[in-house]
């Protein structure tokens, strides 16, 4: 029996859609097939580099876009897998493949050979007649092969290979330590008293939290987000408030063998080290000479703008949650662990919302009705349940994408459940990525929730955040879905860092309109609409606690640009680092960090947005901007203005992202619609 044959991911994928096949996938297949896959692009790329022909596009560009098929089919599979439903097994093979993936990459982006031809070709691009797409592989190929150190002397690149294979190692570590954090810190609630200001849904999520663990007669409070946040809006014990923040705020900063500092302190030397041999003074610099902002003026100027008025209106905000702290006869000193709860009882009073009146009208299954049908809507997709495919864990749903004449898209996986095998946070992901240079190949994406699911035969019940973040990561699917372009270095999601998030936040103010609402928004017993007066209370909270919300995530941006701009020889610790800089910024007292250096996973678990976590704020710009066309022209579906968006959606990086937002809104971003966006203009201007 040939290793083709015995290994199913060797073998011929006879799926539907061409899915990984799951079930006959064991953690020892992968190790075997990736040494294949990568043997495979070796010898491809070796024979782009040995031709006898002179360079061309078709022979060296584009067959090198095509290199590694197998390899990016196997990688798809095995990232998603070790994301959203890891094992120790499967952490085990992470570990061993994480070095050497790295000396892979660096193999093929050194590949003298292979950097010869293209360097040849970019020098003459002008003069090939290329199409304007071919012209931007070209040039975003050759900027990949500069920036992986293929102009760096022979010397060089091996001690760049080895920071590259470091990092790897390293980045995965991070990852797992965060992972294990999450699944050991649990509050675990015993007696009534311990539950006291809680309404039913947190109680339901945490009661089924608890089942799904396999703790009996009690309630757990995990530290993802949708179970955190709730807990500390609404619970009355302060001091269980304050164990869950502490719990929730220090992953990964904790001495043994899951102590993230000493990783993160690596990680950053060998950054510092990669941009030297780069030529930059720090990793900053060299993160954003290939991005929108183009530098860190343009980031800092930018965080600038939002901070002090950010920082004005968080203390007006605070000066209401002390007062209704003391209208409760309550004396204290507001903390991290306060503020949620005590905005509560603001929000309550102010606007007369209370969550539990809120949360019934939105139900998980009506919200993906609702981004099913915007995006339908929108750009004329419909989403086709498939409930006979089964793929890596019961709870994910299957979906066909269909467009005009019934064609078929795309392949949608919804995987919206918090786990203790699933790493937390949301986030898009693909296994197939769209293209069409050797064939027609459609995009198989996946969305990534962590949403507490509801108790068996309840319904699982999202807060208007929460509903927020499913329409994000929904506008992460649609940029991967829609694409249509030829080459799949340039397909999708593969775009400038701080362009990415565009099509995600903008397509998040879709929830907000009123139709959209009042069509979807459903109460999940009644099936009665959402009431024209809650739609209405909804809208005037719009921008509450957005002080609170702006200092929360602008804090990381900057210490994150901070910590990653250093450029002596000194390491710093990282959690000593963060304390300086945000006494350094004046970081109000009791806000806290969206995330804080230990568990950053953004920066430190290879999720690319190391000295890029201002990008979501440089999006914004664009989205906030972006979003007024709708709002100008009196219709959030106008025909006109959805196609040129879709544009925007389905050209991947086959075009300047500047010029595609100036194509769609006919002129380029202003940073008003932002602070208008945020209820930041008053506090500016102030």
């Amino acid at each position: 029996m040939t290793l083709a044959t015995s290994n199913p991911l060797l073998a011929p994928w006879n799926t539907p859609y061409g899915l990984p096949p799951f079930e006959a996938t064991r953690p020892e297949h992968f190790r075997p097939a990736f040494e294949q896959a990568l043997a495979e692009q070796r010898a491809e790329v070796d024979a782009i580099a040995a031709s006898s022909e002179p360079p061309g596009f078709e022979n060296t560009v584009a067959a090198f876009d095509r290199s590694g098929r197998l390899l990016a089919r196997l990688d798809g599979y095995f990232y998603n897998l070790t994301s959203s439903e890891t094992s120790p097994a499967l952490q085990a093979v992470e570990r061993e493949l994480a070095p050497v993936m790295a000396a892979h990459n660096s193999a093929i982006y050194m590949h003298a050979g292979v950097f010869r031809r293209i360097d040849q070709l970019h020098a003459r691009r002008h003069e090939l007649g290329l199409t304007p797409e071919q012209r931007r592989l070209l040039e975003r190929v050759h900027l990949d092969f500069e920036r992986a150190g293929a102009r760096l002397v022979p010397e060089a690149q091996a001690r760049y290979a080895a920071v590259m294979e470091r990092l790897a190692e390293l980045t995965t570590r991070f990852a797992q330590n965060v992972l294990a954090d999450e699944s050991n810190d649990l509050l675990v609630l015993k007696i009534e008293a311990e539950l006291a200001g809680l309404p039913e849904f947190v109680r339901a999520a945490a009661r089924q939290a608890a089942a799904d663990r396999g703790i009996a007669d009690a309630w757990v409070i995990t530290p993802s987000r949708s179970h955190i946040v709730p807990f500390l809006t609404f619970s009355d014990r302060r001091d269980l408030r304050e164990r869950a923040w502490r719990a929730w705020t220090s992953r990964g900063e904790h001495a043994g063998a899951h102590d993230n500092r000493p990783v993160a302190r690596e990680i950053l030397a060998l950054r510092r080290e990669q941009a030297r041999l780069h030529g930059h003074a720090s990793y900053a610099d060299y993160a954003l000479a290939d991005t929108m902002a183009g530098g860190a003026a343009a980031v800092d100027e930018l965080l600038t703008k939002v901070w002090e008025p950010a920082k004005a209106s968080v203390e007006r905000e605070r000066q209401a949650l002390q007062a209704m702290a003391l209208s409760r006869g309550e004396t204290l000193t507001l903390e991290a662990w306060d503020w949620r709860y005590y905005a509560e009882k603001v929000r309550q009073v102010r606007f007369e919302l209370d969550e539990a009146e809120v949360k019934p009208y939105f139900p998980l299954d009506r919200m993906v009705e609702a981004v099913f049908d915007c995006a339908q809507r929108l750009f004329g997709v419909r989403f086709v349940p498939q409930p006979h495919v089964k793929v890596y864990h019961p709870d994910v749903k299957v979906y066909e994408v269909r467009g005009a004449g019934d064609r078929l898209v795309g392949i949608f996986l919804h995987d919206n459940y918090a786990r203790p095998t699933k790493r937390s946070g949301a986030w898009m992901s693909s296994y197939r990525i769209q293209s069409r240079s050797g064939g027609e190949v459609t995009p198989i994406v996946v969305n990534n929730n962590n949403f507490a699911k509801g108790a068996p035969g309840e319904p699982t019940l999202l807060s208007f955040d929460d509903a927020r973040t499913l329409f994000h990561e929904f506008g992460h699917g649609l940029h991967g879905l829609l694409s249509a372009v030829t080459y799949e270095r340039l397909s999708g999601t593969n775009v400038l860092r701080d362009f990415v998030e565009l099509p995600s936040q903008l397509f998040e103010h879709w929830l907000a309109e009123p139709q959209v609402l009042k069509r979807h928004a459903r109460h999940c017993r009644t099936g009665e609409p959402i009431p024209d007066e809650l739609v209405r209370r909804l809208q005037a909270a719009r921008n509450f606690n957005q002080g609170y919300e702006t200092v929360r995530y602008t804090a990381s941006a900057l210490v994150d640009m901070a910590v990653h701009a250093v450029t002596g020889d000194e390491v710093p610790d990282i959690v000593a680092f963060e304390a300086a800089q945000l006494e350094r910024i004046g970081m109000p007292r009791g806000v806290g960090m969206n995330h804080r250096l230990p568990h950053f996973q953004h920066l430190f678990a290879g999720g690319g947005y190391a000295a890029g976590y201002y990008s979501y704020l440089w999006a914004e710009v664009l989205d906030a901007d972006g979003f007024a066309a709708f709002t100008e022209a009196g219709d959030a579906f106008d025909p006109e203005l959805a196609a040129r968006l879709e544009a925007i959606y389905s050209a991947g990086d086959t075009r300047d992202p500047m010029e595609l937002y100036c194509e769609f809104r006919g002129r380029e971003p202003a940073i008003a619609a932002l602070l208008q966006q945020r209820g930041l203009a008053a506090a500016q201007s102030g």
